[in-house]
C-alpha cells in the first residue's frame, strides 16, 4: 500500500473548494424562504413589485391570497406555480 503524501497547498485548494460548495447551498436556500405563507412585505421584495401592483394583481385575481384579521398571507408555492404558468419562453 502507497502512502499519500497532502501539502498544504492540497489542504488549501480542499478548503477552497469546500468554501465554494457551501455557498452555493446558501445561495440556494437563501433563495426559498422556509415558511409556505408570506406577508404581503415579503411577497414585494420577492416579486419586485409596488403595493399598488400587489393589490393589483390581488384585485384581478392573478395572485391568490387569505386574509386572517386584516393580514393578508400568499401560498409560496402558488406564487411560484403562477410564475411557471406565465413564463415566455425565449423565441431565438
Amino acid at each position: 500500500m502507497s502512502a499519500t503524501i497532502i501539502t498544504t497547498d492540497d489542504l488549501y485548494e480542499f478548503k477552497m473548494e469546500l468554501i465554494d460548495e457551501i455557498k452555493q447551498l446558501l445561495q440556494n436556500h437563501n433563495n426559498q424562504p422556509n415558511k409556505k405563507w408570506l406577508k404581503s412585505p415579503e411577497v414585494r421584495e420577492l416579486l419586485g413589485i409596488s403595493p399598488g401592483t400587489l393589490q393589483n394583481l390581488r384585485i384581478n385575481g392573478t395572485i391568490p391570497y387569505t386574509k386572517i384579521g386584516g393580514v393578508l398571507y400568499y401560498d409560496y408555492n402558488e406564487i411560484m406555480q403562477i410564475l411557471e404558468k406565465n413564463r415566455v419562453e425565449n423565441r431565438f
